[in-house]
């Protein structure tokens, strides 16, 4: 009788509906979702062991212990060097921990961990995984960026048992992987970037940095809706996830926090594209706010923020008469469909209706805003061009409008505030709820409860 052997077996899953099929098909056969089926691996015990599911930081066996018992340490932070990407991460790297950044092709996720990377190998052992690149063409891009590389170590590999084998040999302080898309396992069949190939890698990557306390970026390509590719349950086994926003071809990058364990969640950094990579915008309300010459109808300075930082950002509406039976609602940086909803509040609340008016609102610089502070600026905006009235240049505005008409507050309404008066805005149009007792010094708040007060004010 031959001896039995632990062989990885392998079944499939949907994606979709989480059916669980004995042999791969284009179409799922339980929810009818076309190309949802990924091959995933039935590992043995000792496969297992070894480090290739997923375990977490208390994986090995360990017993149950008191809450109450349990003594909290204080994680040690390495600063990247870079100040905006240390303030999106909570204050520097933990030791130990696993970040996932992702973002459009070109947009700059490599350079920017190259150069964090070369401000990490003055001091500490840097190792940068590359299975995209050669070590010719990242060694272009560092002289490019005039990046010296001492102290970072090149591995141009796409096997994580080999990666990993590397990493047990140089135990680097911070590891880079560009990209989780190219690596692959030995204990599966198949193509690196499959769904099955995207989970195994990142889980044992995420083993090796809880056990040998390495920090971990991890390069992620997106989809065409701009989601992360490869299986939603990558981003609950990192600690971090970043996404890089704006233009390809703006001259400014946003990096927000989407997850965080160890910081605040939508934390945003600034960066400026140059000749020489990435520089950092640590007064982004000043490149934001366009100082115009003159009064513009429908421009309007907003009071917003991002994770602990306020900001002052322009927002511009465009109104004109609709050909079309059914006018147009278009935005950039904001909710479409929360537009519509605050243009029926205005003909319900202000008497002033645009159902035959093409409307058209854009936050300027490529700022997502996703809070509910922009919708008193975006309907005052909006009212200014339909009626092609000016607002005064050192006006800034923000506050939740409700369906009932009334303003309603926002948090951290005195940060605004005091972010208003430090740009030169002398007045502010501001939810009653928001407006502190003492004041700010030079700035004349004007405090509104309803839509209709808020026009009039305007």
């Amino acid at each position: 009788m031959p001896k039995r052997t632990n062989k990885v077996r392998s079944s499939y899953l949907c994606n979709a509906c989480g059916a669980r099929l004995s042999k791969w098909s284009g179409q799922c056969p339980d929810c009818g979702v076309w190309n949802a089926v990924e091959e995933v691996s039935d590992l043995p015990a000792v496969a297992r062991g070894s480090g290739s599911g997923y375990a977490g930081v208390g994986a090995g066996g360990a017993g149950v212990v008191s809450l109450a018992s349990v003594i909290p340490e204080e994680r040690t932070r390495l600063g990247s060097g870079i100040a905006e990407l240390d303030r999106v991460l909570g204050g520097g790297l933990v030791q130990g921990s696993v970040v996932l950044i992702g973002g459009d092709p070109g947009i700059g996720k490599s350079t920017l961990l190259l150069q964090a990377c070369a401000s990490l190998g003055h001091g500490h052992p840097v190792l940068y995984v590359s299975g995209e690149e050669s070590p010719q063409q990242v060694s272009l891009r560092a002289r490019r960026l005039g990046l010296t590389g001492d102290g970072v170590q090149l591995l141009p590999e796409t096997c994580v048992e080999r990666v990993l084998a590397v990493a047990s040999v140089e135990r680097p302080r911070v590891m880079v992987v560009d990209s989780i898309q190219t690596l692959f396992t030995e204990l599966l069949q198949s193509a690196p970037g499959s769904v099955s190939q995207v989970r195994e890698s990142a889980a044992q990557l995420v083993r090796f940095a809880k056990q040998a306390d390495t920090s971990i970026f991890l390069v992620g390509h997106v989809t065409k809706e701009g989601a992360l590719a490869g299986p939603r349950v990558l981003e609950h086994m990192v600690d971090t996830v970043l996404y890089f926003e704006g233009e390809a071809g703006g001259p400014f990058r946003l990096i927000r926090s989407i997850k965080n364990r160890f910081g605040a969640v939508n934390e945003l950094g600034v960066f400026a594209m140059t000749d020489g990579g990435l520089r950092e915008v640590s007064n982004p309300s000043a490149i934001f706010l366009s100082r115009h010459a003159e009064p513009v109808s429908g421009s309007l300075v907003m009071v917003t923020r991002e994770g602990t930082r306020p900001m002052l950002v322009e927002v511009q509406a465009l109104v004109d008469e609709s050909p079309l039976a059914n006018p147009r609602r278009v935005t950039l940086g904001l909710d479409q469909n929360r537009l519509a909803m605050l243009l029926a509040v205005l003909h319900r609340h202000g008497g002033i209706a645009m159902f035959d008016q093409d409307v058209f609102v854009n936050v300027v610089g490529g700022v997502r805003i996703t809070e509910t502070a922009a919708d008193l600026a975006v309907l005052l905006a909006v009212l200014s061009s339909y009626r092609d009235r000016p607002l005064d240049v050192d006006l800034a505005v923000f506050g939740e409008v409700g369906l009932s008409g009334e303003i309603r507050p926002v948090p951290n309404g005195p940060d605004r505030l005091r972010e208003a008066s430090k740009h030169g805005v002398r007045r502010v149009i501001a939810p009653a709820a928001n407006v502190p007792k003492r004041g700010i010094e030079g700035l004349d708040i004007l405090p509104v409860k309803s839509l209709r007060e808020a026009i009039d004010r305007a």
